[in-house]
């Protein structure tokens, strides 16, 4: 059996390389060895990433067995997310939690959410003004956040809801760039030197976050309303098997995971969906005439099954994963894994990105080619942007409803042009994978379409 080598870069150069320039290090490193290598990148302890389809379905399918996935190992988003998230949990309580939290997200309580997604997208690409240039990943962040406050949150005006939109864009800036990301990564520098200094200031708005939560759950549980069909309405009537509800602190955790995890992921993921359909005149034709063959005010879930938007939406997916590792699982004993020998407690990652730009199971993976999806169907180990096993994203149906849905609408909508002179890179932004800039475009006017828009305005 063989043995996996450390590495030879030590743990903080690692570390570096893996917060300011992250594909560069994943590309680097699979030139070594392809489909399972060893890396320091969370310090001195090390964490193996695999990124074959075997390995991936080994990894998952083990899960609990010979691997388990400790709620620990993401101790980086416990300023985030709280003690109480369901992603730093483990055992017995992630699996409680879990269950709680998976109603909400069943994919026919979508439909619920499919007007409402139209209506805020058509409000907030209303604001763009012709001729003018802007930044698609704000624009679709906007979009994004107005959807968690409204179908999550269930807030949908007042002043609660408008300082809460201003103290989470403030806060979410804590991640926007590899440089403010290190405040996570590198704990010595979380340290509260007052207002003005950034852990100082980070602190304090998620205070201010934390005391608006808790006063929309207060109110709820005073006035409750068992008619109202917001996500946070529903976590509050779930009863685990003991018959006991989620706790204020628990709600308070699990909105701010919703928030982190799907508010900006799903802007990233739009975003880049905007620019590959943009960029290639090939794809933004196939797909217009696809959205054009919709029969007059068609429903939200006729748009959401269209093959072609699927497509595009998955290659998007695909090319550059806003999650570019799995959760982390480490080995409850000596074990196996595509025939290297494994220590007890040693972490292992599925690299998605790395799975992703595969050329055995992608020909030209760097290449963006919808087609792809139409001509096979991937397994779960080799296509899976919103993880797999037991730490799957919660909020995978939301998210895709929302990314077909607001990419059709725009597109249907709006002439728009990419301004873009040289190909957008993606790059860190906290623990995700962004486009570096957010893609500048602008929009030229109103479409005028060729037959009868499908979409109905409804604004």
């Amino acid at each position: 059996m063989k043995t996996l080598n450390s590495p030879k870069t030590s743990p903080l150069i690692q570390r570096l390389q893996w917060v300011f320039n992250p594909l560069e290090y994943m590309e680097t490193n699979v030139k070594i060895n392809r489909d399972i290598f060893n890396t320091q990148v969370t310090g001195s302890v090390g964490l193996i990433f695999v990124n074959s389809p075997e390995g991936m379905q080994e990894l998952l399918t083990r899960d609990t067995k010979e691997f388990y996935a400790p709620g620990s190992i993401n101790e980086i988003l416990k300023p985030l997310l709280g003690e109480q998230s369901v992603i730093l949990l483990d055992g017995d309580r992630h699996k409680r939690q879990r269950k709680l939290l998976m109603p909400p997200f069943h994919g026919e309580r979508m439909r619920n959410y499919g007007e409402l997604i139209l209506n805020i997208t058509q409000q907030a690409t209303a604001k763009l003004k012709p001729g003018k240039p802007f930044i698609a990943r704000n624009t679709m962040q906007e979009i994004t956040l107005a959807v968690i406050l409204q179908a999550v949150f269930g807030i949908y005006e007042g002043s609660r809801y408008d300082e809460l939109k201003q103290l989470i864009t403030s806060l979410l800036a804590v991640t926007d760039s590899p440089i403010s990301s290190s405040l996570l990564f590198f704990t010595s520098l979380q340290k509260d030197w007052g207002a003005w200094s950034p852990w100082g200031r980070f602190l304090r708005m998620r205070k201010k976050v934390d005391e608006l939560l808790f006063a929309e759950i207060n109110e709820r549980r005073q006035n409750w309303d068992e008619t109202r069909t917001d996500i946070l309405n529903l976590m509050m009537a779930a009863r685990d098997e003991d018959g006991q509800p989620m706790t204020d602190e628990e709600l308070r955790d699990e909105l701010l995971t919703l928030l982190f995890a799907g508010h900006e992921t799903t802007a990233t993921a739009m975003a880049w969906a905007l620019y590959w359909v943009h960029r290639q005149p090939e794809v933004y034709q196939k797909l217009i005439q696809e959205l054009e063959s919709l029969p007059k005010n068609a429903d939200p879930m006729t748009i959401f099954r269209l093959p072609y938007l699927t497509a595009v939406c998955n290659e998007a997916l695909r090319i550059y994963p806003v999650a570019m590792l799995t959760f982390p699982r480490v080995t409850k004993e000596q074990t196996e894994l595509l025939g290297y020998q494994l220590e007890p407690n040693v972490g292992v990652a599925g690299c998605i990105y790395l799975l992703h730009h595969r050329e055995d199971l992608y020909p030209e993976p760097k290449q963006f080619k919808p087609e792809r999806f139409l001509e096979r169907k991937f397994s779960p180990y080799e296509f899976l942007p919103f993880g797999s096993g037991a730490r799957q994203c919660i909020g995978m149906a939301l998210a895709q409803f929302e990314m077909k849905l607001a990419l059709a609408q725009i597109i249907l909508d709006y002439d728009l042009t990419l301004l873009e002179k040289r190909p957008v890179k993606a790059g860190r932004r906290g623990v995700t994978l962004s486009p570096l800039g957010g893609i500048k475009m602008m929009m030229n006017g109103k479409r005028t379409p060729s037959k009868s828009v499908a979409i109905p305005a409804t604004v």
